[in-house]
């Protein structure tokens, strides 16, 4: 197990490799929506006639040259001219000349074509900056296909458990951001510390609080928060753990999940009193934070925010999925049901969204169309283009994940404010473990997802190369596809993460047993 850079070995074509190329800083003209696949290069002829002798005139007589490609008309490059300066001609015919090596510039051309070349390149390269790719967004893109590769080749025997026998049930597990600890969050009011690389206990957390603890999250490489069913939050210090930095008081039940605004520092819980809670660590003292009620709603379950922090998504047991957009956490929204909260589902005057302006969905589960559901997981895409949803049937007879795209632009409906989500890939789950909720998660690049599955753990991809979902987005829902299935616990896995820095999987279960999934080289 090693930390990837751009010095990492690329892999063969075993399951799972991603196989498309890295996206180019300069980027290809494309149309809005997934990148086509680009045009063959010409082929040059078997009787190629040989290169001309150096006494010749370093600037021979050019033939004329004949008409382009359509796609050559269109502004399209094709990737692989850069590759040979000069094309062999045939004998008695010319083949085009090649416009490999044009420097970008206003003095460009290729066949008359030059600045519509630019400008194509320009939009291309500039909609792949957009899209969070390529050579200067993105520059380790290309090494994910090796880390594909790598996930597609572990095997259950590769599992490393971690001492947690006397700890009850495994609710939650959280990397630090530079992936140094693994943190576990227990039935039996402990959280566990541990060391990922090595394997080794580093701390228990003996009553950390006075209940379950439910969840975990990193503010930074050293300060975290737990929250937990005594109605407190946590927060810590990884230098100072024998005592807490201060602790949280403000629900009325049970804290089910941390959020953190990077950018204003600002702490934001959940619980099932239905209420969001906004704390303000930048004024902490040992007493608390100062806080105040940003939201609350009926049935609530989880809730997330968008990488950007631009949005919201709020879970229910309900079925329903709600949306603040244009999030500002500064204002707070009164308001108790959601009669009230889908009649304020209207633009200003303007034509424009107020902030915060808030939409309220019932995402399509497959299977589930004539019955109600319950949205149990909430999870988001790491780069902010969909959100993962983990569903079960009233009845509990039927499990569901499901991935839903945000759409921007025109509305979908002319009652909502946004396009909101659109279902894109789903698959049903082991119906095993009836009550608790199973948490999966994406991969730190979006490639992949990681999800419970009775006894074991399951490696999905929106297609077997596993490619972004950005490339592969269907016409029509279609079916996640199964890059590797993973069974090495004795019982119902709870929760599952990757690690953020290495080709590591951890995954706990209802009897509190953790495994470390990774390679063996």
């Amino acid at each position: 197990m090693f930390t990837f850079g751009p010095g990492s070995p690329g892999g063969d074509g075993t399951a799972g490799t991603g196989t498309e190329e890295p996206a180019s800083h300069a980027g290809q003209a494309t149309a809005a929506g997934p990148l086509p696949s680009p045009p063959a290069p010409p082929q040059p002829e078997a009787d190629a006639a040989p290169p001309p002798s150096p006494s010749r005139s370093p600037r021979p007589r050019r033939p004329s040259v004949p008409s382009l490609p359509p796609a050559a008309h269109a502004g399209e490059l094709e990737p692989h001219a850069a590759l040979d300066s000069s094309a062999a001609s045939t004998q008695g015919e010319p083949s085009p000349p090649s416009p490999a090596r044009r420097r970008p510039g206003p003095d460009c051309r290729a066949g008359g074509r030059g600045r519509h070349g630019l400008g194509a390149r320009l939009f291309g390269w500039l909609r792949e900056r957009s899209l969070g790719r390529g050579l200067f967004v993105d520059p380790a893109r290309d090494n994910f296909r090796t880390m594909t590769n790598l996930y597609g080749s572990i095997h259950p025997a590769d599992s490393v458990y971690l001492s947690t026998r006397t700890h009850g049930a495994v609710f939650n597990l959280e990397y630090s951001p530079d992936g140094s600890v693994l943190t576990v969050a227990c039935e039996q009011t402990e959280v566990l510390l541990f060391d990922p690389i090595s394997s080794k206990h580093i701390k228990t957390l003996s009553e950390a609080h006075e209940d379950c603890v439910n969840n975990i999250r990193f503010l930074d490489n050293r300060l975290f928060a737990t929250c937990s069913d005594d109605t407190t939050i946590a927060l810590w210090d990884l230098r100072k753990l024998n005592t807490k930095v201060c602790t949280l008081h403000g629900h009325t039940s049970w804290v089910k999940n941390i959020e953190y605004d990077t950018n204003t520092r600002l702490l934001v819980t959940s619980g099932f009193d239905g209420n969001v809670i906004i704390w303000d660590t930048n004024r902490c003292t040992e007493d608390g934070c100062p806080h105040k009620k940003f939201f609350h709603t009926r049935f609530l379950m989880r809730m997330r925010l968008t990488p950007d922090c631009s949005k919201m998504l709020i879970s229910t047991s309900s079925g329903y999925l709600l949306i603040l957009h244009d999030l500002d956490l500064t204002k707070s929204l009164e308001v108790g049901s959601y009669p009230i909260l889908r009649a304020r589902r209207t633009t200003s005057s303007s034509g424009v969204s107020p902030r915060n302006s808030l939409e309220v969905l019932t995402p399509e589960v497959p299977g589930e169309r004539d019955r109600g559901n319950c949205i149990t997981s909430l999870q988001l895409h790491p780069k902010g283009w969909a959100t993962l949803l983990r569903c079960s049937s009233n009845t509990d007879d039927q499990e569901w994940t499901c991935v839903y795209e945000f759409q921007e632009g025109a509305p979908v409906r002319p009652v909502s404010p946004r396009c909101s989500l659109r279902l894109t890939h789903y698959i049903e789950e082991a119906n095993v473990g009836r009550g608790y909720i199973k948490e999966l998660c994406f991969s730190p690049d979006g490639r992949m997802i990681s999800s419970p599955h009775g006894y074991g753990i399951r490696l999905l991809g929106f297609d077997k190369q596993c490619s972004e979902l950005i490339d592969c987005l269907p016409k029509e829902a279609s079916p996640l596809r199964v890059i590797r299935s993973l069974y090495s616990h004795n019982d119902v896995v709870l929760t599952t993460k990757f690690s953020p820095t290495h080709c590591q999987i951890a995954s706990g279960c209802l009897s509190g047993r953790v495994s470390l999934y990774q390679p063996k080289f």
